[in-house]
C-alpha cells in the first residue's frame, strides 16, 4: 500500500427525499481506502453501508462532501464520465450471481469487454484468462444451470476482474452459499487481493467472512462507528471482531 489513499470520502452526506419526507442516510462519512487494501464493511440495516457502497461504485452521488478516486473529484464528473470510471476501474460482484442463463460461462465473462468494443479474439483470450484465474477454465462452455452456486459466483468474479479493475466491490458475495463454498469464495478474493493487487471492498453481515479482510469498517446511523485493523487476515473467528485488531473511532 502507498501513503496516499486510492479513495477518500470526506464529510459525505446523502439525503433522500425533500422537506418533511427527507431522510439523511449518511451524516458526514470520513473514510480513506488505501490501494491494495481488503476492506469489509459491516453494519445493521439502515446504517448507511449500502448507500456508501453505491457512492463508491459511482452508482449514486453524495448530497455534500468530497469523494476522490485516484485524486479525481468524482462528484464533479458528469453521468457519462462516472460511467466511464466504472467501466475502466471498477468491478462488481453481487449476492445474486446475475449471469445470463442461456449463455456459457465464457460468454458471460466476455460481456464487459463486449460493452467496451473489444474484438472477439481479445474478448475470448481475456475471458479465458479470467476463468483460469478463478479455477474454472475447464467449465468455460457450461451454462449457469450446469454449475454449482459456488462455481456461478466464481464466474461472476471472473466477469468482474476481466477488465483488470483497480477496485472490486463485492456486495454480500457469499450470501447465497453454504459455509464451505463461502470460505472458498473468500479465499479466492484473498488471493486476488494478495497476488493481483486488486483493492477489495466487501459488504457482509457475517463476522466469519469479515475476518478475511485487512480492515473492518463498522457503520451505524449514517456514520462510521469504528474501524478495526486485522493483523492476521484470512483466519475465520467466532466473534464480531477479528483477532489482533487495532480499533479506531469511538472510545
Amino acid at each position: 500500500m502507498t501513503d496516499a489513499p486510492l479513495i477518500r470520502l470526506s464529510g459525505i452526506t446523502k439525503t433522500f427525499g425533500k422537506g418533511t419526507a427527507a431522510f439523511q442516510a449518511l451524516k458526514g462519512v470520513d473514510l480513506d481506502i488505501m490501494r491494495g487494501d481488503f476492506m469489509a464493511v459491516m453494519g445493521p440495516s439502515g446504517s448507511g453501508k449500502s448507500t456508501t457502497m453505491n457512492i463508491l461504485g459511482c452508482l449514486d452521488i453524495p448530497t455534500s462532501g468530497t469523494f476522490t478516486f485516484r485524486d479525481v473529484p468524482v462528484q464533479s464528473l458528469n453521468r457519462d464520465q462516472r460511467s466511464l470510471l466504472r467501466r475502466q476501474y471498477l468491478g462488481f460482484v453481487f449476492q445474486g450471481f446475475n449471469l445470463l442463463a442461456r449463455t456459457s460461462a465464457l460468454e458471460n465473462v466476455e460481456l464487459p469487454l463486449l460493452y467496451r468494443g473489444e474484438s472477439k479474439a481479445a474478448r475470448r483470450e481475456a475471458a479465458m484468462a479470467a476463468l483460469d484465474k478463478v479455477g474454472l477454465a475447464p467449465w468455460a462452455t457450461h451454462t449457469p444451470a450446469e454449475l454449482s452456486g459456488g462455481q456461478q459466483q466464481r464466474v461472476a468474479i471472473a466477469r468482474a476482474i476481466v477488465t483488470n479493475p483497480d477496485v472490486l466491490l463485492a456486495d454480500e458475495p457469499t450470501g447465497n452459499l453454504d459455509t464451505e463454498r463461502s470460505v472458498e469464495i473468500m479465499e479466492l478474493l484473498t488471493d486476488l487481493n494478495r497476488n493481483s493487487g486488486i483493492t477489495i471492498l466487501l459488504v457482509t453481515h457475517e463476522p466469519e467472512m469479515a475476518a478475511f479482510a485487512h480492515t473492518v469498517v463498522h457503520f451505524r446511523d449514517g456514520l462510521v462507528e469504528r474501524i478495526e485493523r486485522n493483523h492476521r487476515p484470512g483466519q475465520p473467528v467466532d466473534g464480531v471482531a477479528p483477532p489482533d485488531v487495532v480499533v479506531e473511532g469511538k472510545d
